[in-house]
């Protein structure tokens, strides 16, 4: 599913408006009035960001918050609320919040943390597909070239390597550029950066 604002909040005047507001401007929105009916047809190809009011019958926003944690949902969090406090928003951010908003709520503000909430999901997303490209490419590794690797990443020469390895300086140079060439890596650099899955742009 493309990015989405899931709004859920009891209110339906909150949820009309909302979806009203960001319709117009071009968002993609579905509503719930409750957490159990939110989480009844939750999926785990939805992407885009939850709107989570904290004041609700049944399970309130906080609790939805770390249900979701606890199932590992990575879908990023707004908190909106017409009855802040220090305490609920101190717990809101402990779990990851982009943002705890008060009502009535300030429009510009909502936007901003919309996008950034888009924007985490979208680096968490481009993170895990690294990261799914490089155990792919690991299993066209041979043992050998397995065992340099994990070498070259501790920071060992390629002495050091042979040494451990019992073989010649050459024949690791020979397993390290094969190694290096299946794993896409132009350097050592480039090699660490992808074995951690971070970006290499």
């Amino acid at each position: 599913m493309d990015n989405t604002v899931f709004i859920i909040d009891d209110d339906a005047a909150v949820r009309d408006a909302l979806g009203l507001l960001l319709g117009l401007r071009g968002y993609r929105t579905t509503v719930f009035a409750n957490a159990a009916s939110f989480l009844g047809a939750l999926r785990p190809d939805w992407r885009g960001c939850l709107i989570i009011d904290i004041r609700m019958p049944g399970m309130d926003g906080l609790a939805l918050q770390r249900e979701l944690h606890e199932r590992e949902c990575a879908i990023p969090v707004i908190i909106i609320t017409g009855h802040g406090d220090v305490a609920s928003a101190r717990e809101a951010f402990r779990a990851a919040a982009v943002d705890f908003l008060e009502k009535p709520l300030d429009e510009a503000r909502l936007l901003q943390a919309i996008d950034e909430a888009f924007a985490r999901q979208s680096t968490r997303l481009d993170t895990l597909q690294r990261q799914e490209e490089f155990a792919r490419r690991l299993e066209d590794l041979t043992p050998r070239e397995r065992e340099v690797m994990q070498l070259v990443i501790a920071g060992r020469h390629n002495r050091e390597i042979a040494e451990a390895l019992g073989i010649s300086v050459r024949t690791v140079e020979v397993h390290k550029a094969r190694m290096m060439a299946k794993l896409g890596a132009e350097g050592i650099p480039q090699l660490v950066r992808i074995s951690l899955g971070v970006n290499t742009g």
